[in-house]
């Protein structure tokens, strides 16, 4: 078993996965500031628990009693853009703040190097416990 395939790096690798989609969504926004009747676009918020115990591959579940309901849990990503109700909106329809969206960047970029310490430092650890001392 490869050390990134452990839970903990799972969900890390998804909450990276998060933010550079997130990351697009708001060059969208911003891309399309001037675009009359634009409706800024925004993601549902990343939550870890939302990850615990899911694999890449899907998770096929097992009918042992009639009673039991058979199905499958995709790992697919939750992603998806969604429109929000913004504030302000100019005369030609458009909702799309450059300030707000400037400052979301700003939020995702911070969030998504955290997210990369985290798990580059997570990797040095094990690592080095798993190195033998001399």
């Amino acid at each position: 078993m490869a050390l990134t395939n452990l839970p903990v790096f799972q969900a890390l690798k998804s909450k990276m996965q998060w933010h550079q989609v997130r990351q697009r969504v708001l060059a969208e926004n911003i891309a399309n500031a001037d675009t009359p009747r634009y409706q800024a676009k925004e993601l549902k918020d990343y939550k870890f628990s939302d990850r615990i115990g899911r694999s890449s591959a899907g998770v096929q579940t097992t009918v042992t009693k009639s009673g039991h309901i058979s199905g499958t849990l995709s790992a697919a990503s939750d992603a998806k853009a969604e429109k929000r109700d913004m504030f302000e909106v100019t005369p030609s329809g458009n909702n799309v703040v450059l300030e707000e969206q400037m400052m979301k960047v700003t939020e995702n970029q911070m969030d998504f190097q955290a997210a990369t310490s985290i798990y580059s430092k997570s990797l040095g650890l094990i690592r080095t416990a798993l190195s033998k001392t001399a």
